[in-house]
């Protein structure tokens, strides 16, 4: 790995080198039905590089053992492994400790764990909970739960027609019942990235803790939790290269302290009576039972790949793809974007009037294009657009100008073939 930034790009143009950037991912040197495989459904999950396949394969032929409870030589060194990666999830999201830093599953899983123990704990009726109209269902769903179970109300920012949060509509929506603001920092069916800065402080001013969904934005931007002064930060490993099945959530130490277990079972404690139960230290109160030891130590080669690279390398050459899609798919018959924010990520979300985004979908994966269909689990979204869903493209380091022109020629073919 400490030599792939070299060889990837050129030191003098900074150019990527796009043959040993695909040379990494294995996945993609394949044909689907009989087509060579075009993979734009980065935003679902991205593809894994060598390094993060030999991490884990690594772990279960070299040192497969459970962590922090053994002191033979496999159980060591694993759980060594495990926590180093704890380390550079602290330094991937600037965070203040490595204790900040709690294992889940994924983005979904941190969530949960947010509204299950610090809003069990903290929300009463009477209180108010905000998310956004762009949430991904796994940042409405926990939170209906906590409000019906409680009695608090549940707000919504609304967007305009872009895509884009109506800050003033934000401000409105604040109060001193305002207990926590729960927002995505980037849209995963527009592509919009928030304000989550601004947001952030407008919420404390009342007194509000704020949740950033961070699953889009960990592998597009520079995380900083430390500067956006966020009180809880969720993102998913299989976004940013890594395993699926695991993901971290940042929480500012006093509000950890503060939060009961999320379960109960083994490494969450330190002491278990059948009268009484002393719960453990942060992070290990919130991981009970053996961790996705494999694939926590497979985020951490993720981490180093996107380091190794740059985010601002990978984001120049997401955007430019992007914007290249735009300029071949915009004079389409039928062609509308759907998410046209003035600040977003490489997500083009478009319907085709006429033609069901499912019919697209099938007809562009008869051709070896991977693209995703349906409403991206943000159905209310959908429905302040009016639509279904929408076809979306989602760009990642490893696409080509190629790959770009194999999508518009498809679905040019698809629109000229059904209309």
């Amino acid at each position: 790995m400490s030599n792939l930034k070299e060889d990837i790009l050129e030191t003098t143009t900074k150019t990527l080198d796009l043959k040993k950037v695909r040379a990494e991912f294995p996945v993609l040197h394949q044909e689907v039905n009989g087509k060579p495989l075009v993979y734009l459904d980065n935003a679902a999950t991205t593809q894994k590089p060598n390094s993060v396949i030999n991490a884990v394969s690594e772990y279960y032929k070299g040192y497969n053992a459970n962590i922090h409870r053994g002191i033979h030589t496999l159980a060591e060194k694993a759980t060594a492994a495990f926590e180093e990666t704890r380390k550079t999830v602290k330094a991937f999201l600037n965070a203040a400790e490595a204790e900040e830093i709690i294992f889940t599953k994924g983005t979904t899983e941190g969530i949960n764990l947010v509204a299950s123990s610090w809003g069990r704990k903290f929300v009463e009726a009477g209180d108010e909970i905000i998310i956004s109209s762009m949430e991904h269902h796994s940042n409405i769903v926990p939170w209906q739960m906590l409000c019906e179970e409680k009695g608090a109300t549940l707000k919504i920012i609304p967007i305009n027609e872009a895509g884009e949060i109506i800050f003033e509509e934000y401000e409105k929506l604040l109060s001193e019942k305002t207990k926590i603001v729960s927002i995505v920092y980037v849209s995963n069916s527009l592509g919009t990235i928030n304000p989550v800065k601004e947001i952030i402080e407008r919420a404390h001013k009342v007194g509000a803790k704020v949740l950033l969904d961070g699953a889009q934005a960990s592998s597009h931007l520079e995380i900083d939790v430390q500067s956006l002064d966020c009180d809880f930060f969720a993102f998913s490993g299989h976004k940013i290269y890594g395993p699926t099945g695991v993901g971290a959530l940042y929480g500012k130490r006093e509000l950890l302290e503060a939060m009961p277990p999320y379960q109960g079972g083994g490494e969450m404690i330190k002491e278990v009576t059948f009268e009484k139960t002393t719960y453990n230290e942060i992070p290990y109160k919130f991981e009970a039972g053996t961790p996705n030891i494999a694939d926590v130590i497979g985020l951490k080669t993720a981490i180093e790949f996107i380091n190794e690279i740059g985010k601002e390398n990978i984001s120049a050459h997401e955007n430019e793809l992007m914007t290249y899609a735009y300029e071949l798919l915009k004079d389409i018959p039928g062609f509308r974007p759907i998410g046209t924010a003035k600040n977003k990520i490489s997500v083009l979300s478009f319907v085709i009037e006429g033609l069901h985004h499912f019919d697209i979908g099938m007809m562009l994966d008869a051709q070896g294009i991977a693209v995703r269909t349906g409403h991206h689990c943000t159905q209310p979204l959908m429905g302040i657009f009016g639509i279904e869903g929408t076809i979306r493209a989602s760009f990642s380091i490893y696409n080509t100008k190629e790959e770009v022109e194999r999508l518009s020629d498809g679905l040019h073919r698809i629109v000229k073939m059904m209309k």
